[in-house]
C-alpha cells in the first residue's frame, strides 16, 4: 500500500484539513456570538424604552397627584393658599433630599484612595522581601 492512497490522509492533509476546521469553527462562534449580542441589544433596546415610558408616566401622574394635593387642600383654604401650601411642601421636600444627597456625597469624598501612598508602600514591600 502506498503512504498517500486515498484511504490514509497524509500528515499535511491532515493538519491543512485540521487548520480549515478549526478557522471554521471560530468563524461559526464568532458569529452565533454576534447574534446574540443583537438580540440582547434588542430586547435591552425594548426594556430601556419601556422604563424610560414608564419614568415619562410617573412624572405626568405626579402633576396631577400635586395637582389633586391643591384642589384638595382649596377645600379647605383659599385656592391661592392651597398652592402655596403644597409648593412650600414640595420645596421643604427638595431641601430634604438635596441635604441627604450631599450628605451622602461628601462621604464619598473622604474616601480617597491614594495610588502613590500605595504604590510607594508595595515597593517599600518588594524591597524588603529582596534584602530579607
Amino acid at each position: 500500500m502506498a503512504s498517500g492512497s486515498p484511504l490514509q490522509p497524509t500528515l499535511g492533509e491532515l493538519i491543512a484539513s485540521l487548520t480549515q476546521q478549526l478557522t471554521e469553527l471560530v468563524k461559526g462562534e464568532v458569529e452565533l456570538l454576534k447574534a446574540q449580542v443583537a438580540e440582547k441589544g434588542k430586547s435591552m433596546g425594548m426594556g430601556i424604552g419601556l422604563f424610560v415610558g414608564a419614568g415619562l408616566f410617573a412624572f405626568f401622574a405626579l402633576g396631577v397627584l400635586i395637582s389633586a394635593a391643591v384642589l384638595g387642600l382649596a377645600n379647605v383654604v383659599a385656592p391661592w393658599l392651597a398652592a402655596v401650601i403644597v409648593g412650600v411642601a414640595l420645596l421643604l421636600l427638595a431641601g430634604l433630599l438635596a441635604f441627604v444627597g450631599k450628605k451622602s456625597l461628601d462621604k464619598a469624598k473622604e474616601v480617597k484612595p491614594d495610588p502613590v501612598t500605595h504604590l510607594k508602600q508595595d515597593i517599600e514591600i518588594v524591597k524588603d522581601g529582596f534584602t530579607s
